[in-house]
């Protein structure tokens, strides 16, 4: 008979995503792991695989809670402007007003990873590119319905604000960053016009 884990994977898995978040892939042991789960360091290996492994895990479940919500707010019906600003004031608020400057954990992942572990450059790649693409559509719509000029190039302003929002996220980190991204984000909404 197989033995039950005494242990909820998906907890553990959030918690340990927390972890992660918090103090990057590098700093985090499998020490820390062990001792912040409450699991043995052999149960993380049986469940979860190599600390590579936990990672990636984690930042796909970062992710997959992440992403979900930007691609609804950016696929509502009507007019698509108001939520693409919408968009830029949460970025910001959310960057100015963490008092853990955690930051992103892609863009954690992609700073501090990205450049020599190619399955978080993969999960980093895919989450900018569905950011691109809903951003991309979104604008294609704004411009359609007459929220942008004909002659506006949707794809390059996704890819603007694609690169402000990752910029935010960064200076988020910083102390006292509020008046840098807010100037910064009075510019990228007059690039929408």
């Amino acid at each position: 008979m197989a033995r039950r884990k005494a242990f909820d994977p998906d907890a553990v898995l959030q918690r340990a995503l927390e972890l992660f978040w918090e103090r990057g892939y590098e700093a985090t042991s499998m020490t820390d792991l062990v001792e912040h789960l409450g699991i043995a360091r052999a149960s993380i290996y049986a469940t979860f695989g190599s600390k590579q492994d936990f990672y990636a895990l984690a930042l796909r479940r970062y992710l997959d809670v992440t992403d979900p919500k930007i691609m609804t707010e950016l696929s509502q019906p009507g007019p698509v402007l108001p939520a693409v600003r919408a968009l830029v004031d949460r970025y910001v608020t959310e960057a100015a007003e963490d008092e853990r400057q955690l930051g992103c954990m892609v863009v954690n992942s992609a700073v501090e990873l990205a450049g020599r572990e190619e399955r978080v450059a993969r999960l980093v790649e895919v989450s900018w590119a569905h950011l691109e693409a809903a951003l991309t559509s979104a604008l294609l719509r704004a411009r359609a319905q007459g929220e942008l000029p004909p002659e506006a190039d949707p794809r390059a302003l996704a890819r603007f604000l694609l690169v402000f929002f990752q910029g935010v996220r960064v200076l988020g980190r910083a102390p006292d960053a509020g008046v840098r991204l807010r100037d910064a984000a009075r510019i990228a909404v007059s690039v929408l016009g």
